[in-house]
């Protein structure tokens, strides 16, 4: 059994119990299947697995996989599956976005539970939190994903291992909640007892936190603005466009891709676009260094996300500057620096972004990030920002990471998924760190006799350094 320098891993692995014949709940649940018992906890999650109700599994998971979804006293919606050959380890899953609208009671298993079930077909329980409210707040997902552990606790017993699982904006939050949660909740009411987490499966992760991660998008906002003038246009009412939208703003994501559209054509076969079109479009994704095909998504998390994220996290304050940035990639750069809309951050703004998503690396539970090379959404240079910070808080020997040579975002070839998880899984249980090449053997054998969908595995590809990607900021 592996164990951590800083850490007593707990539990030990539990033989000779499968969930078989009449549902079983609560209780009787934990008891038939010899799970630990129930550590203290707070008394709202004991209430919320009370409340906790059996929910009718959809017919793409596993046969026998039992189900159960509820709402918790933060008003997040749940969902938890449990498969029939169960190995009593749990997977908690922290899902991307931030999703801009209000959370409903079955987004848990309609979005996140059917891309990720090859976690429960591998016989690991899932369970997956919508978060208390949709919107930016790190902290405040971390605090869902945490609590939607002890519900489970709660309701079947302590899992022999729990495993987070965070995806896309899911794994600056799973990073943040080994962070926080990591020696038991920041009150540190459960650090006696050990960490209640025993590793962490990232995968297409924002791990360079709020400030880094999203400062091109920022700098998008300008460089659209310099060539496209429409957003806003020069006879509406004027605004920092690190704001997003101003406050009280009615526009929808259907009229910001309109006016994208008007400029840049993006959506157009090329022969259909007029050539101020075209040239409009590659100076912006050559400027940004993005797909165009990404041009329409990046361009409404810079607008509502931001507008979100400024006006209801951060005071009306900028997190970003783009002061001294000189951009390179257009047919005139020197014409578009001395043009551009420049903005300075607000040191105040800055401070709350990095407390509530900046990651410190202070964990020294076994991680395995996983990335695609071309991810299109989120650069694989997130990787490099979250190795130094392992590094520099030296917990770096307990981070694997692993490279596909994809060109996706949300849904790596799912054999991928299953050899990274299982690689976690014995490097927690028998003390085998994973290599990226035993990781992309495994991938092979389920690809052949498992799952459908090809292994990418780029075993020899090293990250580049955020700066080849992203502008560096003045100073």
């Amino acid at each position: 059994m592996f164990v951590s320098p800083r850490h007593s891993l707990i539990g030990a692995t539990l033989t000779g119990a499968t969930l078989t014949g009449a549902t079983l709940t609560g209780a009787t649940l934990a008891g038939c299947l010899g799970l630990s018992a129930t550590p203290a906890l707070a008394d709202s999650a004991t209430d919320d697995a009370d409340a906790m109700r059996d929910a009718e599994c959809p017919g793409w998971l596993p046969a026998k996989t039992q189900c159960f979804k509820g709402q918790d006293t933060h008003g997040a919606y749940y969902w938890i599956a449990i498969p029939a050959d169960w190995n009593h380890k749990l997977v908690l899953h922290s899902h991307g976005g931030p999703r801009p609208n209000a959370p409903k009671p079955d987004d848990p298993v309609n979005i996140d539970l059917r891309q990720y079930d090859v976690m429960v077909r591998e016989g690991y329980a899932w369970a997956g939190s919508s978060y208390r409210r949709g919107g930016y707040g790190v902290r405040m997902a971390a605090a869902d994903t945490d609590h939607l552990r002890e519900i489970f606790t709660a309701r079947f017993g302590k899992p022999a291992r729990t495993y987070l699982h965070g995806q896309s904006w899911g794994g600056n939050v799973a990073a943040k909640t080994m962070e926080l949660y990591g020696d038991g909740d920041e009150s540190g009411d459960h650090a006696s007892q050990g960490s209640p987490y025993d590793g962490a499966l990232l995968t297409s992760g924002v791990l360079g936190g709020g400030t880094q991660a999203y400062q091109f998008r920022a700098d998008l906002r300008a460089v659209y603005q310099y060539y496209c003038a429409n957003h806003p246009y020069p006879d509406e009412p004027q605004y920092p466009l690190w704001e997003g939208l101003p406050e009280g703003s009615d526009m929808t994501p259907e009229e910001l891709n309109a006016r994208v559209d008007a400029c840049t054509g993006v959506d157009l076969p090329p022969e259909q676009r007029t050539p101020l079109q075209q040239q409009t479009l590659d100076n912006i994704v050559d400027v940004i260094r993005i797909p165009a095909k990404t041009l329409k998504a990046h361009m409404r998390w810079s607008t509502f996300l931001f507008q979100d994220m400024v006006e209801q996290r951060l005071g009306g304050a900028s997190p970003f500057s783009n002061r001294g940035v000189k951009y390179s990639g257009s047919i005139n750069d020197d014409a578009l620096n001395a043009g551009i809309s420049r903005f300075d951050e607000d040191a105040k703004a800055v401070k709350m972004l990095g407390e509530d998503a900046g990651l410190s690396g202070d964990t020294d539970l076994p991680t395995i990030t996983m990335h695609a090379i071309d991810d299109p959404i989120i650069f694989v240079e997130n990787e490099w920002l979250y190795r130094r910070a392992r590094e520099r808080s030296g917990t770096a020997d307990t981070l694997v990471q692993l490279y596909t040579d994809e060109a996706e975002h949300s849904a790596l070839s799912t054999p991928q998924y299953a050899a990274a998880l299982e690689a976690l899984d014995r490097w927690v249980e028998q003390g085998q760190k994973p290599t990226p090449k035993r990781v992309a053997a495994e991938c092979e054998a389920r690809e052949a006799t498992v799952y459908g969908g090809k292994c990418h595995f780029d075993t020899d590809y090293q990250v580049a350094e955020w700066r080849a990607r992203v502008y560096a900021r003045q100073p």
